[in-house]
């Protein structure tokens, strides 16, 4: 049977109000770039779930094609594409990253 990424990618988006793709995860984050979207995560007391894209190559290509954005981390708010990690640094310091996480 063949695997379908990205409707596995799909259930994972919107069976979670909150997701990161990221290197690593949220104990361990194998980048600074995922590690900064953590931080800023954290610093809100925000429930969010991760996947770690370095434990399955195909997940790791399939989040690129999936959001039409070619790097990690991708942070996904209520089933939406919300950014990367300049973005997320962008919206926490304008405070609009806080409104969307407490929106919910």
């Amino acid at each position: 049977m063949t695997r379908n990424v990205q409707s596995e990618l799909k259930e994972i988006i919107q069976g979670n109000s909150v997701i990161l793709f990221m290197k690593g995860n949220r104990e361990m984050p194998q980048c600074g770039f995922s590690s900064r979207v953590v931080e800023i995560l954290n610093s809100f007391d925000a429930e969010y779930a991760t996947v770690d894209i370095l434990s399955d190559p195909e997940v790791r290509q399939g989040i690129k094609v999936y959001s039409n954005w070619p790097t990690l981390p991708q942070l996904y708010i209520k089933g939406e594409f919300v950014g990367g990690c300049d973005i997320i640094t962008d919206m926490h310091l304008n405070g609009q990253l806080e409104t969307m996480l407490s929106a919910g």
